[in-house]
């Protein structure tokens, strides 16, 4: 396939006219093309935003057709605005929204439904069906029945169940799937295809990052696992082809912008964050900051299985090595809740007013917002909390509330480099600073709150677009252009530090009051709440 050129553009990128790597990142809420130079800093920036389209509660769904025309959009944005060619890009790396799925018709390249998006929770009556089915003898539902083969355990979480969901709902679907006509994949493999092609030979595969993600790929051997394809109903032929991280995809369409330009890393954009904040090293830990939030620790070439709640993943592989593993925590809801008192309170003009209107205040007047808005993922995994804030008195106003919302995710970032630690322990790994990144990192109040809760300092670098130099260290690395990870860890520098500061008695008795609010999110979904 693609094997054969990697020579020659390795050849190609040693080229002076080669100057830059481009990275597409396809996000929850936006698609953003950056152009990178060889010193990893940025060039230019195009970013354009898409729909957020909630069907109903708990559903969360995209336009893939708009994601695929916004990409194209900034693409084109960021050439023209860095008045640079395609043949001054050495490749392309890609990064993206992981769990989200889609299904489409490879012979028209129309998407069968909507994007269902990573916090969507509509899977929950197909997991309980899976669960329930490997029941023990006291009739108590397994949802670690297939944690020892890929990672993960049963929820709404991962992409799987949402193309089964397709399969299941969307007339005439599986018909199609069996007889050869639909493709699958996340959002990663829907830009690869289309930009490699699309009906006129797309590349159909992914890497095994975002592979990892599905519930459907062996964590061990990197392959489809055949039986839980089939328990979920979902035809092998229709999934990608598995690819290393690092290394040669293919090339841009002929009728494209980027014509013979290697497409040549691809990761899920955490891992992305992982490897472009350098944690090559075993028990390097990172934690993103974006719609949710996202701890990855790395683990090394052995998959770490979680007793406390985490997920394993892969990290990254570069072609010819053997992949790298992470142990994860993934928290559903983190800017978003700060969107959410923008867009449905109004108490916010923008985001990043959120900052100023907590410092109005000297702590959170008691209040407590858990925001549990599609249940409670790590370490808790309780599809049937929901959000709630609580410790209210007459005394509480927007102020204490803008700091609740802050305090939340650096409560729950705690909760899960707690579980970390504790599946680390064995291996004697000790976390002495956390790595940090993504928008909401630019919130110094949140920031040194996060060091106090943590009680080790945090680290935000001073190039702080992470997920997209990720990708494009790995496109760049695959074709020449940077010589290894070496050339990362090299050009990794630090921005900013923050000290931890607060009285070990008043950080306990904070975190104690988070976990008592957490305790009262439980048990809230059953059959008298409409979802």
């Amino acid at each position: 396939m693609t094997e054969k050129n990697t020579s020659k553009s390795k050849k190609d990128a040693e080229h002076d006219n080669q100057r830059y790597v481009l990275a597409i990142d396809q996000g929850t809420t936006s698609s953003r093309a950056i152009l990178f130079n060889h010193d990893g800093e940025i060039v230019a920036v195009e970013q354009k935003e898409h729909e957020q389209i909630f069907p109903r509660a708990g559903w969360v769904e995209h336009d893939a057709v708009e994601i695929w025309r916004n990409v194209r959009d900034v693409v084109a944005g960021v050439l023209a605005s860095a008045e640079v060619n395609r043949h001054e890009i050495a490749s392309v790396g890609i990064t993206n929204q992981r769990e989200s799925a889609v299904v489409w018709d490879k012979n028209t390249g129309e998407p069968v439904y909507n994007v269902i998006v990573w916090q969507d929770t509509r899977t929950q009556r197909i997991c309980d069906r899976l669960a329930a089915a490997a029941a023990d003898t006291a009739g108590d539902a397994d949802y670690d029945r297939y944690k020892d083969r890929v990672g993960l355990g049963l929820a709404t979480y991962f992409a799987g169940p949402k193309i089964a969901w397709v399969l299941e709902n969307v007339e005439g679907a599986r018909e199609r799937a069996e007889a050869g006509d639909l493709l699958a994949g996340t959002m990663d493999t829907w830009v690869l295809w289309n930009l490699t092609g699309g009906v006129d030979g797309g590349v159909h595969a992914t890497d095994v990052t975002n592979a990892s993600r599905t519930m459907l790929m062996n964590i061990d051997t990197l392959d489809w696992n055949e039986e839980i394809c089939a328990d979920m109903g979902i035809p092998v032929s229709m999934l990608p082809r598995i690819r290393p991280s690092v290394g040669v995809f293919g090339y841009g369409r002929k009728n494209g912008l980027l014509i013979d330009t290697p497409i040549a890393g691809i990761l899920g954009d955490q891992q992305a964050a992982t490897f472009g904040q350098a944690c090559f090293e075993v028990g390097q830990t990172k934690n993103t900051y974006g719609t949710g939030c996202f701890m990855l620790m790395n683990t090394g070439t052995t998959p770490v299985r979680s007793t406390n709640g985490l997920l394993t993943t892969v990290c990254y592989q570069i072609e010819g090595e053997d992949p790298v593993y992470a142990l994860e925590g993934s928290i559903a809801v983190a800017g978003s809740l700060v969107q959410w008192l923008r867009d449905n309170l109004g108490i916010i003009a923008e985001s990043r007013d959120v900052q100023a209107l907590a410092r109005t205040v000297d702590d959170n007047g008691g209040a407590y917002f858990v925001p549990a808005f599609s249940g409670l993922f790590a370490p808790y995994w309780r599809p049937d909390a929901r959000g709630a804030l609580v410790g209210l008195t007459r005394y509480v106003n927007k102020g204490h509330i803008a700091r609740a919302v802050e305090e939340s995710t650096a409560f729950q970032t705690r909760e899960v480099l707690q579980a970390m630690n504790l599946d680390a322990a064995a291996s004697g790994t000790v976390l002495r600073e956390l790595k940090v990144d993504g928008g909401m990192t630019r919130d110094e109040l949140l920031m040194q709150f996060q060091a106090d809760q943590i009680g080790v300092p945090v680290v935000r670098p001073h190039v702080s677009e992470t997920t997209a130099l990720g990708a494009a260290y790995a496109a760049g690395i695959a074709v020449g252009f940077w010589s290894g990870t070496r050339d990362v860890v090299d050009n990794w520098a630090e921005g900013r530090r923050w000290e931890p500061a607060m009285a070990d008695d008043e950080r306990e008795r904070l975190f104690r009051n988070w976990r008592k609010a957490v305790t009262r999110t439980l048990e809230w979904v059953d059959e008298d709440v409409v979802e």
